[in-house]
């Protein structure tokens, strides 16, 4: 799994149009998925976003988790995050993931974020989203678990 981490002071997922999620203060996680991954790479990943500390405590240094601010947590699904650029100009997607192995872990991977009490949404698998975002710092990070980086 691969996931770009974004602290946000809000973010919001539109489909066809129409506002499908929004958050708050919290974390936007871009998630890609493939056929490689597992049930306890999903379960890694999430124990890595959750206690990662990104926020600012009181003196201004990022030293507080997404669960010390009680923060929201919006997860879209992004194939595009394994395409391969080596040969020509159009991406390669083979790495990616075909939805009958993706789908259930992404939906774990969102069922063991909300099972801490934070508030989690989600975009929809496979559809065409516009994702809106405020990048709070800015603050990106990107996780790979195959190399527990």
């Amino acid at each position: 799994m691969r996931a770009v981490i974004q602290r946000v002071k809000l973010a919001s997922v539109e489909i066809d149009g129409m506002q499908h999620a929004a958050i708050g203060s919290g974390l936007l996680v871009l998630l890609g998925i493939t056929q490689q991954d597992t049930a306890e790479d999903a379960e890694w990943l999430v124990s890595k976003i959750l206690q990662m500390r990104i926020f600012s405590d009181h003196e201004g240094k990022m030293n507080l988790s997404v669960q010390d601010i009680s923060g929201e947590i919006l997860v879209v699904s992004q194939f595009t995050l394994f395409a391969q650029v080596k040969k020509g100009n159009r991406p390669s997607f083979i790495q990616a993931a075909k939805p009958e192995h993706a789908i259930p872990l992404y939906e774990l991977f969102i069922e063991k974020c909300g099972s801490t009490g934070l508030k989690v949404k989600s975009g929809q698998f496979g559809a065409d989203m516009q994702v809106k975002l405020a990048n709070d710092g800015p603050v990106t990070i990107c996780i790979d678990t195959q190399r527990k980086e």
